[in-house]
């Protein structure tokens, strides 16, 4: 594992040693956990985006909503 540097203001630094010193957890940690919270948070406004312009295509939205009926007739109880 490589270690990057990182360059935060000042606010920024003050308020992850609070947060370190409050939780017992490592800068790095909390650094982490955050990108990675925002990553998920970013995915999620992407796909809700996406799924909002799907549902302003009529067509689209239509296909859409056929494709769904037919993946609903799929788990028929047969075992394979």
């Amino acid at each position: 594992m490589s270690s990057s540097t990182v360059r935060v203001s000042a606010e920024t630094k003050e308020t992850l040693q609070k947060l370190s010193a409050r939780t017992g957890r490592k800068l790095r940690e909390l650094l982490d956990e955050a990108v990675e919270r925002y990553r998920r948070e970013l995915f999620l406004e992407e796909a809700n985006a996406a799924f909002g312009a799907l549902r302003a295509d009529k067509g689209a939205w239509a296909e859409e909503e056929e494709r769904a009926a037919w993946e609903g007739t799929l788990p028929d109880g047969l075992e394979k």
